[in-house]
């Protein structure tokens, strides 16, 4: 299969000619339809999350079923299929329904390897490339993934829109609610409105929010928010955000998620939330990154893993609320060909795309 490979920091990804090991008995291999592209897969690029190389990455795959391992029993050939992260399924964590919070979260999703540590890839001369990122790396025309991190959709949901579900999109809709469970009527501030930002606003509507503040710096990606669902949008450059915040909600947000992991807009955030407040946190920092423990007291902070979703139960959710209309994720995204990767990327950074998703 082709395969797009990342081989050093830094670098582009190369088109190659990769082999796909077999299916083992739990495992399902996916032909990719489509795959999102997510700011994680840049992150590790960037050397930010360490990550072995040379690596496929790719973790938001969705695509059809073209083969099952001899003890699969939830999946057949045929069946469309989102990806989502991998996890353990028997730690303290996953067995109450905590699978974000794997006690092996990073080592299955960041190790380049299968659980036992074997590795699924090989280049054109025979060499070892890791694989099994978020348990998929979805980079690619085929995946191979277990059976406990694939989500079965509907036929009449269109394939190329599925893969963003099993991660941005999940995320940014699943801190709202589910990790802040944002009740009716209440306020919240979101910071960062590119696709996880915009997912947590329509989610924030879906669930009745009264007041809902964005705040970017990007004048269209504030419009984009009041579109969907924002009745407030803040320019972050401005000297008085925190002020703003306030008068807009009478003293205070009782609830604040941010996507952007920038130490001053979180900063921001806290300070304009009111006393018992609660703050997710989403954005991937730099390692450097630090906050004043004097603004925490009578405040919660909670860092956020994919939306402390479990897949299998929040991904169906969501495609509910879009047939219902309550939540159009479908206009966040711009689709490109898989062989122009690197555009999307730069139209990513560049804020021309929300959510670029790659069509195989």
């Amino acid at each position: 299969m082709k395969a797009a490979v990342i081989r050093e920091q830094h670098g582009e990804f190369l088109f190659e000619d990769i082999t796909l090991d077999e299916p083992r008995a739990d495992e399902l291999v996916v032909k990719i339809t489509a795959a999102g592209l997510c700011h994680t897969d840049l992150a590790v690029v960037d050397g930010d999350i360490p990550s072995p190389l040379p690596v496929v990455l790719g973790h938001e795959g969705a695509g059809e079923v073209v083969a099952i391992g001899s003890a699969v029993t939830d999946f057949a050939v045929g069946d469309h299929v989102a990806m989502s992260f991998a996890s353990c399924g028997i730690c303290a964590n996953c067995l109450v329904g905590r699978a974000a919070y794997c006690s092996r979260m990073m080592e299955l999703n960041f190790g380049g390897a299968r659980a036992d540590g074997s590795l699924t890839l090989t280049d054109s001369e025979g060499r070892a490339v890791h694989g099994s990122f978020f348990g998929q790396s979805s980079f690619a025309e085929y995946s191979l993934v277990s059976q406990h991190n694939a989500v079965k959709v509907p036929d009449d949901l269109p394939l190329r829109l599925a893969g963003p579900l099993g991660c941005g999109i999940q995320t940014g809709a699943g801190a709202v609610l589910n990790t802040l469970n944002v009740p009716a009527g209440s306020s919240i501030v979101v910071s960062g409105t590119g696709a996880v930002g915009l997912s947590a606003i329509m989610a924030a509507k879906a669930a009745g929010a009264a007041i809902i503040i964005a705040v970017d710096i990007i004048p269209a990606r504030l419009e984009s928010a009041l579109h969907f669902g924002a009745t407030h949008a803040i320019n972050g450059k401005d000297a008085d955000v925190v002020e703003q915040i306030q008068k807009i909600t009478a003293g205070g947000a009782r609830y604040a998620l941010d996507t952007t992991g920038n130490q001053f807009v979180i900063q921001n955030i806290i300070a304009a939330t009111t006393f018992g407040a609660t703050v997710g946190l989403i954005g991937v920092s730099k390692p450097e990154a630090t906050l004043p423990i004097v603004m925490i007291p009578g405040k919660t902070i909670v860092g956020v893993i994919e939306g402390d979703a479990v897949p299998r139960d929040f991904i169906p959710r969501l495609v509910s609320l879009h047939r219902a209309g309550l939540f159009p994720f479908d206009e966040l995204v711009t689709f490109y060909p898989f062989a122009d990767i690197q555009r999307a990327i730069a139209d990513t950074q560049s804020g021309a795309a929300i959510k670029a998703i790659l069509t195989m």
